[in-house]
Formats: structure tokens, sequence, C-alpha cells
């Protein structure tokens, strides 16, 4: 969820204990020099973003005081991804949209075509024959519509007190694995359909992260002084999306 200006990538490793913590080094020209962040991403990658006059003993004395921290947040993400089961496409699964659970309905109509639907408290899904993968391709065709419109609006919403923002970018949708969203150099962004399973709140937030990189294409603590400004409780919505994450990224 980046548009980072970014000099240089590298991968690093740190012992804390008896495990190894791997981390990509995020080189960012603009970055104050003693500042130095460090997130850890729903699928537990570790990335760090360092100033370019930072040296490699300086960064990796950063990363060691915060291990324990790292290490906790690491497991964590990793304790998520285990306890999902793979779905299975059949009626009674749970499906999440907006923050709300529905239960999945198949429903078997011979010559019609694949499409889904709400019904009060399901999600259904009629094919032409029982198949795993005719309800997986609708369902996905589903979510990107409702995305389509829930995105727009909510895009408006957010946008409209931002006074960097003079007009709407270009957006777009992509199904991604591990990413809710990225902003381009160009200033256009990408926006993961999954995101509409979570609650509204959430897909604020990713919207004003994402617009925030127009005014600052880094992670710096300008950009985030504009999130705290625009969304004071932003790191608790955050904790709250990457606490779902394993699941709204479950197609």
């Amino acid at each position: 969820m980046n548009a980072l200006v970014v000099q240089t990538a590298s991968q690093h490793r740190i012992r804390y204990g008896d495990q190894v913590i791997r981390f990509d080094l995020r080189v960012q020209p603009d970055r104050k020099l003693q500042s130095l962040s460090i997130h850890v991403e729903p699928d537990g990658r570790v990335l760090v973003d360092a100033p370019a006059g930072a040296s490699h003993a300086a960064v990796l004395a950063g990363v060691r005081k915060r291990s324990r921290w790292i290490s906790q947040h690491v497991e964590a993400a990793h304790a998520r991804r285990t306890h999902l089961t793979p779905r299975e496409y059949v009626s009674g699964e749970s499906l999440l949209y907006l923050g709300r659970r529905y239960r999945l309905k198949v429903v078997v109509q011979p010559g019609g075509a694949a499409q889904a639907s709400m019904r009060a408290g399901f999600i259904v899904v009629t094919v032409p024959e029982r198949s795993a993968e005719l309800v997986r391709k609708a369902l996905e065709a589903w979510y990107r519509q409702r995305a389509r419109e829930v995105f727009a609006q909510r895009l408006a919403a957010v946008a409209e007190p931002l006074r960097w923002v003079r007009q709407l970018p270009p957006t777009r949708l992509q199904f991604m694995t591990v990413q809710w969203g990225s902003c381009s150099p160009a200033g256009r962004i990408t926006l993961n359909p999954w995101l509409v399973k979570a609650p509204r709140e959430c897909i604020d937030y990713v919207l004003l992260h994402e617009l925030s990189h127009l005014l600052h294409h880094n992670h710096s603590p300008k950009f985030y002084r504009a999130l705290d400004r625009h969304m004071p409780a932003w790191r608790t919505v955050k904790a709250r999306l990457d606490g779902m994450a394993e699941d709204v990224f479950r197609s």
C-alpha cells in the first residue's frame, strides 16, 4: 500500500534468540536521518524504511531494538494464516461483506447463468451445474462489482476534505493476495476488490492512505501526520484490518 520514492531495496536478517528475522530494507532519500520505520505486513513480511544516510550498522541496531515487537507481530500473522481452512464453495460457508458475515447458499439451476446476489443473510450463488470453480468465479465477479460501487462512493467522501486532492485520481481494481492497494508515482490508485469485505472504516483508512500518497510519495513522518490529521484513530483501524487480513484475502 505504497507509492514510495525508494533509492534502493535489499533483503537483510538478524537473529533474535533462536529466531531469524528477515526484513526488506527500503531506503527513502527524503526521510530524516534519525528516522527509522518498521512495518509487519498482514502476511508476516517485515519492511524497514530508512533514510539514505543511515549506516548499515544503525539500521541493524534499530531493528534489534524492536526485535521483540517484530517477533510477536510476525508470529501473530502466521497464526492467523494457519487457522483458516481452504474454501470449498459449498452452502453454509461464511462470507464477509462490509465487515458483516453472510452464509453462502449455492443453487443449481440447469441452463441458467452463473451469478451471485445478496438475499437477507445469504449471498446466493446460482450456477448451471455443481462446480466449485463456477461458484468461485461468480463470487469474484460479484465482489468486483460491489467493490466498484462502494469504492467510488467512499473515495469521493474521503477525498472531499483533502485540500491537495483537486480532482479524484484515476483508479482501477486488481485482485491481490497481500496488498490492500497502491498509488503509482503518476497518481493512479489501484485497489484490491477483496477490501470490500472489510468494514467501511477500514475501506476509508485504505483510501485515505493512498490519497495521502498523492501528497507524500513515501512513508515519512509527514505522511503519517497527514493520516493523523484526517483520521486520528487510523492505527486502531489499521490493526483491525490487519487482524482480519487472512480472512479478507481468502478468495
